[in-house]
């Protein structure tokens, strides 16, 4: 059975959303930044953690930004995310996959 997580979080006006598709054969993440993919990784399994991946703010100039994505050990929440962004972090909420 594939399960769905999805991440988002508005900063400094633009929006990152991180999207995990995980399956028992291959598990899918795609990083979106102002609705546009600029990350995506793919993996046989339910995947491999810590995750980072890493895209840009569409300013001028661009400003880097990367997501980590980790296990919680917890059934009901079973991953993390992080937003690191301007040398800070920020905790991405999850929020129900469309």
């Amino acid at each position: 059975m594939r399960r769905r997580y999805s991440f988002h979080l508005d900063e400094n006006g633009h929006s990152v959303t991180v999207n995990v598709r995980s399956g028992t054969v291959i598990t899918e993440t795609e990083l979106l930044v102002d609705g546009k993919e600029c990350a995506f990784h793919r993996v046989h399994g339910h995947g491999v953690y810590p995750l980072l991946l890493t895209g840009q703010l569409a300013e001028e100039p661009p400003t880097p930004l990367a997501v980590r994505l980790e296990r919680t050990g917890e059934a009901e929440h079973p991953l993390t995310c992080t937003l690191e962004l301007g040398g800070r972090d920020h905790p991405m909420p999850e929020r129900t996959a469309r």
